[in-house]
């Protein structure tokens, strides 16, 4: 089960309806490039039809997250007062050199990145570590360099 935001839901549901809205402008591609003639070299007629086939199929894989997930009520991150839930904005400070960041724990990373902030996904290792944690206690995470330590400042 997927845990996402309403926000993310909401995201994801738009994206497979623009996909699910194009569909007939695929279809009338192939079309107009069927009744140039042979298909064999009808470029126009094969780019159309692959992108065809990965927009179904990115089509097919959102219908399936969105059977699969569960929406996070956010009210519920705010009554749990000092626990890190999906949707929170946590202030981190690096354990052995001291440098400060502000991470957000997401359900699905967004397109756009943030300047102010990092996005971390629920699944990741440093999503795992920090969901349910409290503040003031220091969360262990395995990244590619090795094992990091960070310690939860505040809850934003």
């Amino acid at each position: 089960m997927e845990l996402v935001t309403k926000a993310e839901r909401e995201q994801i549901e738009a994206r497979l309806n623009a996909l699910i809205a194009n569909r007939p402008v695929i279809s009338t591609r192939i079309a107009e490039a069927r009744a140039l003639g042979d298909l064999k070299e009808n470029g126009d007629y094969h780019a159309a039809r692959e992108q065809q086939g990965l927009e179904e199929a990115e089509i097919r894989r959102l219908q399936d997250r969105l059977k699969n997930m569960s929406v996070i009520d956010e009210k519920m991150s705010k009554a749990v007062e000092g626990l890190v839930f999906l949707g929170a904005m946590v202030k981190l400070r690096e354990v052995g050199n001291g440098d400060e960041d502000i991470y957000k724990l997401v359900g699905e990373a967004s397109t756009i990145m943030p300047a102010d902030y990092v996005e971390v996904t629920a699944t990741s290792p440093m999503g795992e570590a920090l969901l349910k944690s409290k503040v003031g206690s220091v969360i262990r995470v395995s990244a590619p360099r090795g094992v990091k330590q960070f310690e939860i400042v505040e809850i934003l």
